[in-house]
């Protein structure tokens, strides 16, 4: 790591996601309320979403006062350093809310627009990812010490595991269930974990071969989009395209264009 800012981002990100993660773990109450809602009734805004937000700009803001953010519940500050922070501070809402496991918080860290540092810490599962812009992805977790990641060899399509994801939005995921029965007879299988950072970084961990989902945010990929990369794998959306709320991909080598150009002749990005 010959940039020195680096380790200062990425040991301040990791700091931000271990307490934010600790809150959310810990602190959930057991007659958790909604907020507010988001783009349907059943995707929720949780008053922890919010307080986590919070925690994670108040300690980077604590050290770094002048960095800029963009963040999922509402932070939004350009800054004057050149440094912005891209922050989902609870990836996987509704797991969440029924207690399931697969949520996260991630972190990533832009420098003049290049993502820089990703940290998606996954409290439930006892793991933490990272990475660093040409310094690999890495993880902690039930092992002992920090284990370097990279994507699995690739297998043929027709024995992938790809991962995916569907919108609250009725239409929407009407669309998104078509193409996925489209797709399914020609992958070994899909999963639907409920957090797109966690996907991304399941990818980057060897544990899926490829993950495609419509209408993401910034917030939601920057982390694990990096951390997926620096892992071996390639990301994008549409054929050329970086990935967008049209659709992002990513997957091994191998399975990555195959799956980017299925999802293309499906309408995976369509209306």
């Amino acid at each position: 790591m010959s940039d020195p800012l680096l380790p200062e981002l990425l040991r301040l990100a990791q700091e931000a996601a271990r307490r934010a993660g600790e809150l959310l773990r810990d602190g959930r109450p057991a007659d958790l309320a909604v907020a507010a809602t988001k783009s349907s009734p059943i995707d929720v805004v949780t008053e922890m979403d919010i307080a986590a937000e919070k925690l994670i700009t108040d300690v980077i803001s604590g050290h770094r006062p002048d960095d800029g953010f963009l963040g999922e519940e509402g932070a939004s500050r350009e800054g004057g350093t050149g440094i912005r922070w891209v922050i989902d501070p609870l990836d996987g809402t509704v797991n969440y809310l029924y207690g399931l496991p697969t949520w996260s918080v991630s972190i990533a860290a832009e420098r003049d627009g290049e993502r820089i540092v990703g940290v998606v810490a996954a409290p439930m599962r006892g793991e933490t990812f990272h990475a660093v812009l040409g310094g690999g992805a890495w993880a902690t977790g039930a092992w002992e010490g920090e284990r370097r990641l990279a994507v699995r060899p690739a297998p043929p399509l027709d024995q992938a595991l790809v991962s995916t994801g569907f919108n609250y939005v009725a239409e929407v995921k009407a669309h998104q269930a078509e193409v996925a029965r489209r797709l399914i007879p020609l992958l070994r299988d899909i999963r639907r974990g409920g957090s797109a950072a966690v996907d991304l970084c399941d990818v980057a961990a060897g544990r899926l071969d490829g993950y495609y989902e419509r209408g993401l945010n910034a917030w939601d990929v920057a982390a694990g989009d990096l951390i997926a990369r620096e892992a071996g794998a390639l990301t994008g959306g549409r054929p050329g395209e970086r990935p967008s709320r049209d659709l992002t991909v990513a997957g091994t080598p191998g399975v990555f264009e195959p799956l980017q150009r299925l999802l293309e002749d499906f309408g995976a990005w369509h209306d």
